[in-house]
């Protein structure tokens, strides 16, 4: 569908029937459907059932309160655009609208040009954030390996690595923090490999109880220690001829690295009680988040398997280091959920969005799964919007080198406040600075001061990222 034929649906709520025709006179265009009521009541029946892209809402309702109104909207369905009118403005209504979810605040009489000019950018932002989802769609399918999703350079360099080492590996060492997808990567090298239609087998290294290591790895024979009633095959005879994957390894006992490393070197293993050696053909991968380098220094892991491990090493990046790809995985793990759920979820709102770009993802990729996932199991709307996020994520520490209780300058006043529009704009300073009646030069020097006595901090706190 063309952006020509893309139609969008507005929807005036206003109690003077005067105003409601003045409007749809005014704002009438090709690709715009304007429905237009009196009644609250029955304004809030058609959202539910029309899903309008556009809201204008009347602040002074006679039958209820706008403010009210604008709140049982936004719930309804987090990703309408609410312009609120008043003839009664006040810059704390006009605070209290943007924080309930307004996306913008027009006093009464409405200067028509601004309406229309306001209209048609709002018009033109949907169907640019439509194409991006299409997009974003687009590309999720294009720029994925096996589950892992990215198009940043430090991802496709990974791409790159796996797709030239699959065919040809015997050993790899991947590392990274928790939750950067070391598994996943696992499971490509194996897919590659010439044995993708042998056995993955995996092992935790840390969930293993170190009396047990042995035998769960290299297998016992009946009788070698109390409760060994039977002979047991272990992970590397139950892989022969295919993929043997140790999660953790840096959590390895000494005594179980000295016998892997004569497994990785002779390709043979002896059981746990037993003097049979036993020929296996296995490929090896090991993964850790733990500096090895480290654990040599502190005599708690071979240097000689270490080394072993890492003639190929694939090393993963945090998510902080490529925040580029937070769309792609967004919509990757919408859909996942939106499938598993069977839900109709279209997406995140540009104020949910803005949570999600601040975090410094500590859990990385599995971290935003899983608040992914918890958002579309909970939501009751199409959209994901910020309330449906933890809570942790809306704790931004703003100036926090202000006391709360401390009497602020007018000045410190003003760049709170600047802040908390920024935010509930989604970091778009142009419709910030409409919010705020300033120029887009005043908003830049504004932040300027914002950052300035923050640059002893570690970089990447909201205020700076804000500018």
């Amino acid at each position: 569908m063309s952006d020509s034929e893309i139609v969008l649906k507005l929807l005036v709520i206003d109690d003077e029937a005067l105003n409601l025709g003045l409007i749809k006179l005014a704002l009438e265009q090709p690709g715009l459907d304007i429905v237009t009521t009196t009644d609250p009541d029955e304004g809030l029946a058609m959202v539910r059932e029309k899903r309008p892209e556009i809201v204008l809402l009347d602040l002074m309702l006679s039958q209820r309160s706008g403010m009210d109104l604008l709140e049982e909207i936004v719930a309804c369905d987090p990703g309408t655009e609410v312009i609120m009118m008043t003839g009664y403005y006040s810059a704390e209504s006009a605070v209290e609208a943007i924080r309930k979810g307004a996306a913008d605040y027009l006093t009464k009489p409405l200067d028509v040009s601004a309406l229309r000019m306001r209209i048609s950018r709002m018009i033109s932002e949907h169907r640019s954030r439509k194409f991006t989802t299409q997009l974003d769609q687009q590309m999720v399918d294009t720029f994925q390996l096996d589950g892992i999703v990215g198009r940043s350079p430090l991802i496709l360099d990974v791409f790159s690595a796996i797709r030239r080492v699959a065919p040809h590996f015997r050993t790899a060492l991947i590392t990274g923090d928790t939750g950067t997808g070391k598994e996943l990567v696992a499971h490509a090298l194996h897919r590659r490999s010439p044995v993708s239609d042998k056995t993955f087998a995996v092992c935790n290294c840390a969930a293993l109880v170190e009396t047990l290591f042995e035998s769960e790895l290299f297998g016992h024979v009946r009788g070698a220690f109390t409760g060994a009633t039977q002979d047991k095959v272990g992970l590397f005879e139950y892989a022969h001829q295919g993929t043997v994957f140790l999660d953790e390894i840096g959590d390895m006992p000494l005594a179980g690295q000295a016998k892997l490393l004569r497994v990785l070197q002779n390709q043979e293993v002896q059981r746990v009680g037993s003097t049979a050696v036993r020929k296996v053909d296995v490929r090896f991968i090991a993964a850790t988040n733990k500096d090895l380098r480290s654990l040599i220094r502190e005599r708690t892991f071979r240097e000689d398997l270490y080394y072993r491990l890492s003639m190929l090493e694939i090393k993963l990046p945090n998510l902080v280091d490529r925040k580029e790809d937070l769309p792609l995985l967004q919509r990757y793990f919408i859909e996942k959920f939106a499938t598993q759920y069977d839900k109709p979820i279209r997406g995140l709102t540009r104020r949910a969005q803005a949570l999600l770009g601040r975090h410094d993802w500590p859990g990385n990729v599995r971290e935003l799964e899983n608040i992914i996932g918890k958002a579309c199991m909970m939501v009751e709307g199409t959209v994901i919007d910020a309330k449906d996020l933890p809570p942790h994520l809306h704790k931004t520490p703003v100036l926090t080198h202000l006391d709360d209780d401390k009497l602020l300058s007018m000045e410190e006043v003003g760049q709170r406040h600047l802040v908390r529009v920024l935010e509930r704009m989604g970091g778009d300073k142009s419709r910030s600075a409409e919010v705020l009646g300033i120029s887009r030069t005043t908003l830049y020097s504004m932040l300027a001061k914002i950052d300035s006595p923050q640059k002893d901090q570690p970089t990447g706190t909201p205020a700076t990222r804000s500018a």
